[in-house]
Order: C-alpha cells, then structure tokens, then sequence
C-alpha cells in the first residue's frame, strides 16, 4: 500500500515538474520569438535608412553631373536653339500665309531645311565622313539660315504698317533675322565643342593605350624573334594551327605542343643539346666539389707545381729590365728540383780571407736583403714534414 502512494507522489512530482518545464519552454520560446521580431524590424528599419541614403547618394550624383559645365553647355545649348526655332518659324509662316494660305509650307520647309542640314553635319561628324561632305553640309545649312533671315526681316519691316514705329519694325526684323541666323550657329559650335572634346584623350587612358601599344609591339617582336631562332618548332605550331579547328587551339598552346613534339620537352629554351650540357656540367661541378685526396703522389704533384710557378723576382739593379734578375748576393738555400735543372751554374760565395793567429775564418756579417725569400713551395714542403714528423711521434 505504503509503495502504491510513493509511487502515486512521485507521478505527481513528475507531473508538476513537466508542467514547470513546460511553462519555461513556453517562455523562453516567447521571448525567443519577440527577439527575433525585434530583430527583423530593426533590420528592416536599417534597411530603410540605406535605402533612403541610396536615393539621396543617387539624386546628390544626378545633380553633380547635371550641374557639370558640360552637362550645362549642352542643355543650354539646345535650349536655346529650341527657343531661336520658336522665334523665327512663326515669323516666316506668318509672313507667307499674309500672301496666300497656299504658301505655308514654305516657311517650316526653309526652317526645316536649315535644321535638317545641321543635323547632318553631325551625323557626319559621328561617322567620321570626309571633310568635304561634312563643309557641304554646312554650306546648305547656313545657306539656308540666310534665306530664312533675308525672309524674317522683311517681316519685321512690314510691321510698320500694323501701328509700330519705323524704328521699332527695323529692330524686329534684325531680331529675327538674328535668332534665326543664331539657332544654327550655336548648333555648330556645340557640335565642334563636342566633337573636339571627344579628340582630347585623358592622359590616364592616353598612358594606358601607349602601355598596350608598346606591349603590342614587344609581343610582336618577341614572336618573331622566337620563329627565327626556333624555325622548326615553327614550322610544326603553324601546321597544327592549320590542322586544328579555328578558334579551338591558341598559338601558344600550339607552341608548347610542338615543342614537345620536336624536342622533346615543354620547358621554354630547352633541348636535349641543352639538357645533355646540363648534365655534363652539374657531373662537372659535382666532381669539382668532392674533397680532393691528399696522398704522397698528390703533394708530390702539388710542390712540383709550386716550384714551376715563379710569384717572385730577385733582387736585381736599379734600371733593369722587368723580369731580368741579376746576380745574387748570396748562394739561393734550396737546390734545383731533378725535373727542372737550374738555368746556370750555382755560383759559390767567395770565402773570405784568414788572419794569421786565427784558426777559423771570420763569418760573414748577415744583411737584410742579402738573400731571396724563401719559396712558396718550401713552405708547402715544411707543413707537409712537419704533419709526418708529428704523425711518427704519435701527437696525433
């Protein structure tokens, strides 16, 4: 009975602690929730910032470009062709339709005919026409202008008979005639404007097309150095270039094969003369590296060689030829070798004399410079006996 209750307590326990669980789940996964629609709206007010940072940027940006001075000159350009054209094309249509409503073509034609032309010249000036095409075109436009302005300025000078003043009908008639001859004027300064700042180059872009033209110039002198050097491997690249489909295979992947084809490798320079030379040298240099063995027939050799070598002069007279020794003071210490005999006699010092009452001579009285330095060789020779003398002597 006692376990029936214990275990119905412990069910109860569980249940209330799942219950607990339950509601810190709900919880946390609430305040999980409204953080990440906190989150997501202050992303979003973030990207509505940007947003409207962009649009500012980009209206800031239109306005610099519009408000450029050249962005100015041609907007105001047309404008004012736009206004010259209102000017004068009601001028001329009036005035013909005061002789006859059959005649009012007559004024758009000739204003037309003047802007048609205009527009010509630039047409011309875009598709790099010849020069002639382009002055003829001009010719018709002006020419055509004038005429419109001969036409306009009558009509300022019959407006003295509509109640305006002699004076005031003359200025008329040169106003119109002006604006008429002005619209295309202006247009054809605009497009030489045009025309000659597209001919000036940026001196970045200038640097940039005189970097690929002598690039250009340096790729085509390195090809044609490399097919008059290399004229067999040449002569395989082209015929795989011609063999393979257009467009499939560059010239240097064409090159590399036909190297490879021809000697063998795909290394740039290379040959198998070039690699045999190659290999000769690093056995060379290896040989060369290797510690060289010090016997007997070794030194033997090595103080022969030192013997030969004449690295001094002897003590000769004041005015004599280089390389000419003269007489010695004194008898040379180390005797000629057996293979190279002595080029003269050996001469012996003189003795010098005996006093009465002395039983032996008086020595010479020794003088520096009065005897050749010893030989490199003998130094040579002295290391080497004194190595065996120390060898024999067990110091070693």
């Amino acid at each position: 009975m006692s376990s029936w209750h214990e275990e119905r307590r412990a069910d109860k326990a569980a249940n209330a602690q799942q219950r607990r669980d339950d509601k810190v789940f709900s919880a946390n996964l609430r305040r999980d929730e409204r953080r990440r629609d906190r989150e997501e709206d202050r992303e979003r007010r973030a990207q509505r910032r940007r947003e409207r940072a962009q649009r500012r940027q980009a209206r800031a940006a239109k306005r610099e470009r519009s408000l450029t001075p050249g962005h100015v000159y041609k907007r105001g350009t047309l404008l004012l062709i736009t206004l010259s054209a209102l000017a004068s094309l009601p001028a001329q249509i009036i005035h013909f339709v005061s002789i006859s409503w059959m005649l009012f073509p007559i004024g758009p034609a000739v204003e037309g005919a003047a802007w048609v032309t205009s527009a010509g010249v630039a047409y011309a000036d875009e598709k790099k026409l010849p020069v002639w095409v382009r002055w003829l075109l001009r010719a018709l436009a002006f020419s055509s202008a004038s005429f419109a302005a001969s036409i306009n300025y009558q009509y300022g000078l019959s407006l003295t008979g509509h109640g305006m003043s002699e004076a005031d009908a003359r200025m008329a008639g040169l106003g119109l005639a002006a604006v008429t001859m002005l619209g295309p004027m202006f247009f054809e300064v605009r497009q030489w404007v045009l025309t000659l700042s597209a001919a000036v180059v940026n001196p970045k872009q200038k640097a940039e097309a005189r970097a690929r033209k002598a690039e250009a110039k340096s790729r085509a002198r390195h090809e044609k150095q490399r097919r008059d050097l290399h004229k067999d491997v040449a002569a395989v690249a082209d015929a795989l270039l011609a063999d393979a489909p257009f467009g499939t295979l560059s010239k240097d992947e064409a090159w590399e094969r036909a190297r490879l084809i021809v000697h063998g490798t795909t290394s740039p320079g290379m040959t198998p003369a070039l690699v045999a030379m190659a290999a000769e040298s690093a056995e060379s240099l290896a040989q060369a590296q290797k510690a060289a063995k010090l016997d007997d027939e070794a030194l033997r050799k090595r103080i022969e060689r030192a013997f030969q070598r004449t690295d001094f002069v002897l003590p000769t007279a004041p005015g004599t030829p280089f390389n000419v020794a003269g007489t010695v003071q004194r008898v040379t210490q180390i005797p000629p070798s057996p293979e190279v005999p002595a080029k003269g006699p050996i001469k012996e010092p003189p003795k010098p004399a005996v006093k009465a009452g002395r039983k032996k001579p008086m020595p010479p009285r020794r003088k520096p410079g009065d005897t050749p330095r010893y030989h490199s060789a003998a130094k040579l020779a002295a290391a080497d006996t004194a190595r065996k003398l120390a060898v024999v002597n067990g110091s070693r």
